[in-house]
């Protein structure tokens, strides 16, 4: 059996979990802050990051620092 691409593998990965599809649904509205779109969130800012992160590393986000935020 062949294996799967390993960035295939990373974006089911990064689907797999709810607190990351509503990141992904929110920002398809447009671009936000990360403050913005951990809001609706009951987390501390790290654990959101670490969802952000996933995201980054699956290629569905791409993140700027622009100012302080």
């Amino acid at each position: 059996m062949a294996k799967l691409n390993p960035n295939l593998d990373q974006c089911f990965s990064a689907l797999g979990d709810p607190t990351r599809r509503s990141i992904l649904q929110r920002l398809a509205r447009g671009a936000a802050s990360v403050s913005e779109l951990a809001a609706p969130h009951e987390m501390a800012l790290p654990s959101f990051m670490g969802h952000l992160r996933k995201l980054e590393v699956a290629g569905m986000v791409q993140s700027s620092k622009q100012g302080r935020t």
